[in-house]
């Protein structure tokens, strides 16, 4: 216990002198921030998890800091447009930027002439949640644990398949190292979208999926599948009985999907801490909370600096991943 307050300490200290540093940093006369509107930018159409995650942060922050929060839709080339839009906006904190995870770890090495560097032209504030996504099974597979399916798929090279919603995905890319950790030889089969791959996964056609919690669970709960293990490196809440991979012999598999929130590049010190210090106390409210696991999501609201050391390492990771299967964009 002695050790535990002690670290906890430790962490204010080292969280007062972030802030302190940055507070040095802002001219003298400057206007307390926020003074002004902000901009969440989502690189997505409306309505989808990007879109519905900024505007529940933005309503939250809207309440707590008395300054309007507008969600900015701005979609195209993959979320490239918005995303850009961000790095090329004015660095004082009043636009940010709310991204999936793929679209920074993953498109680095996949597309080729990204219009933007997110460790050139961006602050990491926080990684805002994580989803952990499904290893399910079709029932007629004779496999009821990740050993037995690995197995499986040794005795039988080539045989089993699984399916993702599209080359370069993110679920994709967890088939290939889920292939590559486990030494064995699956059939990868691309669709286009989750909906179809579930469809055939439950028809019979694939093997094998990874998915995100909400869409497999319902269909695990009611037969059509079954689920062998979550990708996040704990178990899941919304499924504690299901077994972690890392748990199951892959020793360090982690692929969760996350959210993030990121700023301009040269946005200041004290600005990323303050709007990360706000998001960690929404994400701990019971209200905001229980709408983000309604929708398989869990906080996380992590310090910039631990963001920042995520996204290089998992950027790095997938980088190997795709050089490896050489995986080409569609």
């Amino acid at each position: 216990m002695k050790r535990r307050v002690q670290r906890s300490l430790q962490w204010l200290v080292l969280g007062l002198g972030w802030l302190s540093l940055g507070a040095a940093a802002q001219p003298a006369g400057a206007p307390a921030y926020p003074a002004k509107p902000i901009r969440i930018v989502a690189p997505f159409p409306p309505g989808g998890p990007v879109d519905l995650l900024a505007r529940m942060l933005g309503e939250k922050l809207q309440q707590r800091w008395g300054q309007p929060v507008i969600v900015e839709n701005k979609p195209g080339a993959g979320g490239n447009i918005g995303i850009k839009a961000v790095a090329d906006a004015a660095a004082d904190g009043y636009t940010l930027l709310l991204v999936p995870a793929g679209n920074i770890t993953i498109n680095a090495t996949l597309m080729r002439d990204m219009p933007f560097n997110w460790e050139r032209d961006f602050a990491a504030v926080t990684q805002i949640a994580t989803a952990p996504n499904i290893l399910a099974v079709n029932p007629a597979i004779k496999a009821t644990t990740v050993a037995e399916l690995i197995a499986l798929a040794r005795a039988r090279p080539g045989g089993l398949s699984y399916g993702s919603p599209g080359i370069g995905s993110g679920l994709h890319l967890a088939g290939e190292l889920f292939k590559r950790e486990a030494g064995i030889d699956i059939l990868h089969v691309p669709y286009k979208g989750t909906t179809q791959a579930m469809g055939d996964l439950m028809g019979g056609q694939l093997s094998m999926m990874f998915g995100a919690m909400p869409t497999l669970l319902p269909q695990v709960k009611a037969g059509k599948l079954r689920a062998l293990a979550v990708t996040s490196a704990q178990r899941a809440p919304a499924a504690p009985e299901l077994p972690t991979l890392a748990e199951s012999g892959l020793k360090g598999f982690d692929v969760s999907s996350w959210y993030g929130l990121m700023a301009p590049a040269a946005t200041p010190r004290d600005i990323v801490a303050r709007v990360q210090a706000e998001i960690a106390l929404i994400v701990a409210l019971p209200e905001v909370k229980a709408g983000l696991e309604a929708q398989g999501l869990y906080p996380v609201a992590n310090r910039p600096d631990v963001f920042a050391a995520q996204i290089r390492a998992e950027t790095a990771r997938w980088a190997r991943v795709i050089r490896e299967a050489d995986i080409k964009p569609e």
